[in-house]
């Protein structure tokens, strides 16, 4: 196994530093593929896992003017190294988040939350009665994406693979707000036309998937609609027919929220106006967290063997 449990010293506090006490971490499967290696970014090792998770501040160095103890914080970037139970972290790779809201909320918020948001807002100009349409649509972004949309009234079509318990997940994911969900099987079938008698065809699709799955998901598109590549789970390319791009002129586009962070950097404002927004979803009970199976850390290899199993539908997270 690539994993130690380790004891070490906690780093002495910098002027610009914060010391942070860890209060839950979730295991996401980029953050095991950011182990394996086969992630675009690569931490020197030896390294601490977990890219998402809330801590609580314990103590600011002289120059920290933003955060005080108290303070609920996540990781501003990724990297930051979650599963542990305290950490001193340079004040920049945090970003504070209210403690009104509830504890997995914040510590699955700086990911998929975020990735849903800024998907739903930075491609097309939805406005409500518009719909989307997406697969892996029972993932942690999946479900937010759901939700986020629902609140602005855009009307969602969910595409999830078939499994014996296949009427559990769509009722959950209607209980979320999802207005049709269907199997990628059926993407193909006529039935389809009775979807769309009652909303417009979707002027944006989500692809977490690749392969055959994202080929169907773009026959529906609209014509001029944009398809969003933001994961790969098939480990297949996006296949797309050529009509598809000279008749209907769609756009292939890609999202990674890392380089979304890099690239606004210098612009706190478009990061803070996310945030508050994401919250304020929440506090209107609006977005939750996904549904989490809470581990102690010293279990932390049932999580990590947990994360990456098929049809999954709960997402572990580390109690720190």
């Amino acid at each position: 196994s690539l994993f130690r449990l380790k004891d070490f010293e906690v780093a002495k506090l910098g002027d610009s530093d914060v010391h942070v006490k860890m209060l839950a971490a979730p295991v996401n499967p980029a953050d095991i593929n950011m182990i394996q290696g086969t992630y675009a970014i690569l931490s020197p090792l030896p390294a601490v896992g977990g890219n998402e998770g809330v801590g609580e501040v314990l103590e600011v160095g002289s120059r920290v003017a933003a955060l005080k103890p108290g303070d609920w914080v996540i990781p501003a970037t990724s990297g930051l190294g979650t599963w542990r139970t305290q950490g001193v972290f340079p004040e920049r790779m945090l970003l504070k988040v209210p403690s009104d809201i509830p504890v997995l909320c914040a510590a699955t918020l700086s990911v998929n939350p975020c990735t849903a948001y800024r998907m739903l807002a930075d491609f097309e100009t939805l406005a409500p009665g518009d719909s989307i349409i997406q697969n892996a649509a029972n993932s942690g972004v999946g479900q937010a994406v759901i939700q986020i949309a629902k609140a602005s009234g855009i009307k969602t079509i969910n595409v999830v693979r078939d499994r014996p318990d296949l009427p559990k997940l769509v009722e959950r994911l209607m209980a979320l707000g999802a207005d049709h969900v269907v199997t990628e099987e059926m993407l193909r079938k006529p039935e389809m036309k009775d979807i769309f008698k009652s909303i417009p065809k979707p002027r944006l699709a989500l692809n977490c998937v690749g392969g055959k799955s994202t080929t169907e998901m773009l026959r529906h598109l609209q014509p001029k609609g944009t398809m969003v590549t933001y994961g790969g789970m098939a480990k297949q390319p996006v296949m797309v027919p050529v009509s598809a791009f000279i008749f209907r002129d769609v756009r292939l586009r890609g999202f990674w929220i890392t380089q979304w962070r890099k690239d606004h950097e210098q612009d706190q404002q478009s990061v803070t106006s996310m945030m508050d927004a994401l919250c304020q979803l929440i506090r209107r009970g609006h977005l939750t967290a996904p549904a989490c199976t809470q581990v102690p850390l010293q279990d932390y290899k049932e999580a990590l063997e947990a994360a990456m199993k098929p049809f999954t539908s709960s997402k572990h997270i580390l109690l720190l």
